[in-house]
């Protein structure tokens, strides 16, 4: 297992900065399975080490998620009274990916531990190590390195994440230490055949009725390279569905044959969330997201802009367009 022992020695000494401080671990908005993982496992990590933490979103857990989160305490921002906190974000790209409100009560990061090429480094002490798969690796791979205490809850956590970010380990950053570290995990009692089951297996009524929507609505851009799937607003009421339950249809547009580039649109009271997904490194879908001010990966990148579909959708397309012209 390739290891970051010259991190994990710097990670030990910034989670020494925190004894003695109350701690909130924060994640993104929407959180997907690496954002849950993250904080579920670092926040036990501290809470062990004797430091009094706790993980906090702007957004509920998913349901197929909160399995994985035992008795970890977890909290929404109005359960948190005060100001008076250090803050550590995980698998946030850029600050305000915590929500505004958050990012308003805690303006100042301490600790930032993303994977994100886009993150900008941000906080006092950032650990962005951009080659790991997911953020749960990275947080794995320290405490591994560190020799620390992982419960079966935290291994099953990390092992969510790594999962979930890999696309069940189909994905171009898959590989033997990836394995290797997920196995490290196994044996301190991540179930992958339980994992699979929760996340792949309970699928809702409703939730293929929104995929058959999204589905039905794609639309094969620049000689068929692009695929674009639109989720509308109005979609959510009659399928009796929410934003989370969306969660990965953006893959269902790159798996097409042929496409390079597949997208996934969702409509939101006149604004657009976006998410893009490239097959290949080389298209560097995080650039084209920037374009519109968003960020992530260079496989798997988003945005929002406050714009309607109708307003939107060509001008993403002619940004597709000149993308694919560059990354020839």
């Amino acid at each position: 297992m390739t290891s970051f022992l010259q991190e994990s020695n710097l990670f030990v000494n910034a989670l020494n900065e925190l004894r003695g401080k109350p701690v909130l671990v924060l994640g993104h908005r929407r959180p997907d399975g690496d954002c849950i993982g993250s904080q579920v496992g670092l926040t036990r990590i501290l809470i062990e080490l004797g430091i009094d933490a706790r993980a906090v979103n702007q957004d509920p857990i998913p349901r197929t998620l909160k399995k994985f989160v035992g008795n970890t305490p977890f909290f929404s921002p109005e359960e948190i009274e005060g100001n008076d906190f250090t803050i550590v974000t995980v698998d946030c790209a850029d600050k305000h990916r915590i929500g505004e409100e958050l990012s308003k009560r805690f303006p100042q990061v301490f600790l930032n531990i993303d994977h994100h090429v886009s993150n900008n480094n941000y906080a006092t002490i950032n650990f962005v190590l951009s080659d790991a798969s997911a953020t749960g690796e990275i947080l794995a791979k320290f405490f591994l390195d560190c020799e620390m205490k992982i419960d079966s809850i935290t291994a099953d956590a990390l092992y969510v994440g790594i999962a979930t970010d890999t696309g069940q380990f189909c994905y171009s950053g898959t590989n033997a230490s990836v394995f290797e570290v997920c196995r490290r995990l196994c044996e301190y009692g991540a179930d992958p055949s339980s994992v699979a089951h929760e996340l792949y297996e309970r699928e809702k009524p409703g939730r293929v009725q929104l995929l058959q929507r999204f589905l039905a609505s794609f639309r094969m851009e620049h000689n068929e390279r692009v695929c674009i799937g639109t989720l509308r607003d109005s979609y959510y009421k009659e399928t009796n569905t929410h934003p989370e339950d969306a969660e990965s249809f953006v893959d269902y547009a790159r798996s097409m044959e042929g496409v390079e580039i597949g997208a996934l649109l969702e409509e939101r009271n006149g604004k657009i969330k976006g998410s893009l997904r490239a097959k290949d490194a080389r298209y560097r879908v995080d650039i084209l997201a920037k374009e519109f001010n968003g960020g992530g990966h260079a496989c798997a990148a988003g945005f929002n802009v406050n714009q309607t579909w109708e307003e939107f959708y060509p001008k993403l397309v002619d940004a597709i367009g000149r993308h694919l012209a560059e990354a020839r």
